[in-house]
């Protein structure tokens, strides 16, 4: 059976919100020069590398930068 609990893995308190710095934040994670971007990039391009050596690389390098 799966429980999820919804909890961060450390404690956060954001004294003052500041919503241009999070604008730039998410800018880099989510936009399409952004470290997801990339990941998903690289991911996807694993399905077409005829070689099982770098189709691995491919996979490796995709995992990590979405972590």
């Amino acid at each position: 059976m799966f429980v999820y609990d919804k909890k961060l893995q450390y404690p956060v308190k954001i004294a003052t919100p500041n919503p241009r710095l999070a604008a730039i934040i998410i800018s880099q994670y989510g936009g399409p020069d952004g470290e997801l971007g990339a990941s998903l990039r690289y991911l996807s391009q694993r399905y077409a590398m005829p070689f099982d050596d770098l189709k691995g690389l491919l996979t490796d390098i995709g995992t990590e930068g979405s972590i």
